[in-house]
């Protein structure tokens, strides 16, 4: 199965204009969203760190540990989102284990892109 395939009959999509923030840093976060259509970038501190396509996944720390966001989105072109909140979240991890897989691999890339940004310490 397509990892995008889990959500081609999700009734939750919600439309953002091209120029519109889909979330931002510092909100409270308890939502992850699928990008089906357009483009978008991942900004924290004023840079953009990410640019998410058709399929990729946001705001999945928020739905693992609620809490602030970490990163403020904001639309480059018309966008469609599929909403996923946090029942939607349990059940597509309890029936398709590759779905789990696949978010995890997603906060284990940010992660390493994070820490590539982070500039060592020199030596005292």
């Amino acid at each position: 199965m397509v990892f995008f395939e889990l959500f081609a009959n999700n009734p939750d999509i919600i439309h953002v204009k091209a120029g519109q923030t889909l979330f931002s840093q510092d909100d409270h976060g308890h939502l992850m969203f699928v990008l089906t259509t357009g483009s978008a970038d991942v900004i924290v501190n004023n840079r953009v760190v990410e640019t998410l396509q058709h399929g990729s996944i946001v705001g999945e720390m928020g739905i693992v540990a609620p809490g602030p966001r970490s990163a403020t989105v904001v639309t480059t072109t018309d966008c469609e989102f599929v909403v996923i909140d946090e029942k939607r979240f349990l059940y597509l991890v309890q029936q398709t284990p590759f779905f789990a897989t696949q978010v995890m691999r997603v906060l284990a890339e940010r992660l390493r892109a994070a820490n590539q940004m982070v500039m060592p310490l020199e030596d005292i």
